[in-house]
């Protein structure tokens, strides 16, 4: 149980942090309402981030699987928080970026 405590702080940070980008990116509203609107949403976002790191290290004690947790998720929601918001499928270069970026993530966690 204790290893999922960094597994779920991490992901919900990441998530925010990306939800925030995206948003600002698509300027919804004027840039410094969305600025400092999605300021402070990446707040918070870095308070998770910070406790997933600190987690990370205290139960599962190596900062690499930590990294490979942060940036798998980033692999996972970042597309599917883009495709959410600007409802857009990627062409076929960053397609077959995520794939690879996919397969870095699966051989970075498992070959040893």
């Amino acid at each position: 149980m204790e290893k999922i405590i960094p597994i779920f702080f991490i992901f919900i940070g990441e998530s925010l942090a990306i939800y925030a980008e995206i948003i600002a990116a698509k300027g919804i509203s004027t840039f410094f309402d969305s600025f400092w609107k999605m300021t402070g949403l990446m707040f918070i976002a870095g308070v998770f981030l910070i406790a997933g790191y600190m987690f990370g290290m205290k139960y599962l004690q190596n900062i690499w699987i930590v990294g490979a947790i942060s940036i798998a998720s980033i692999v996972v929601v970042e597309p599917l928080v883009t495709y959410l918001i600007f409802e857009e499928l990627p062409t076929r270069g960053p397609m077959i970026g995520l794939i690879l970026g996919v397969l870095a993530i699966i051989s970075a966690l498992f070959i040893k």
